[in-house]
């Protein structure tokens, strides 16, 4: 089973997991990741996330797919908020679910590479002093992290 969700509003991390493993019988590891808005260092007021609603649910779901048949899941859910978010807030929620936890942990590290480096959002920083910063880009750090399930996949 998978769930892909794009929404401006905070999401329930329990209520969303019990969701996904309720009934599962197979499941043997769940591993959750919560990613949260940084303050970089007091500097940040809020993180602006931009996104095309169809384009991104649409490409999501794809890579969502491709976890799940890559790690033998037996389910994913990927939620990413929109909006305005204020340090310390959520922004991201992925739950792999599989029958063992190797599966469950390279999946969820998988699919938050790939958010991190590919998924269609546009991030603007707003400033505590009142003004905009930069739109911002994947680090040179998230990069290579992704670059490695390339390699994975030729060796």
């Amino acid at each position: 089973m998978i769930t892909v969700r794009i929404q401006r509003e905070p999401f329930d991390v329990q209520a969303e997991a019990t969701l996904l493993t309720a009934g599962a019988t197979d499941v043997g590891a769940l591993v959750t990741f919560t990613g949260l808005c940084r303050d970089e260092g007091g500097r940040l007021l809020a993180l602006e996330l931009e996104h095309y609603p169809g384009m991104a649910l649409e490409e999501i779901t794809r890579i969502a797919e491709e976890t799940e048949a890559r790690f033998e899941l037996e389910g994913l859910t990927v939620i990413h908020r929109h909006g305005l978010v204020a340090p310390g807030e959520q922004i991201v929620l992925v739950l792999a679910a599989a029958s063992h936890r190797r599966a469950a942990l390279q999946a969820a590290d998988f699919m938050m590479d790939y958010l991190k480096t590919r998924a269609p959002f546009w991030k603007r920083e707003h400033l505590t002093d009142g003004t905009l910063g930069d739109w911002v880009q994947a680090s040179a750090a998230d990069d290579l992290d992704a670059a490695r399930w390339q390699r994975d996949e030729t060796s």
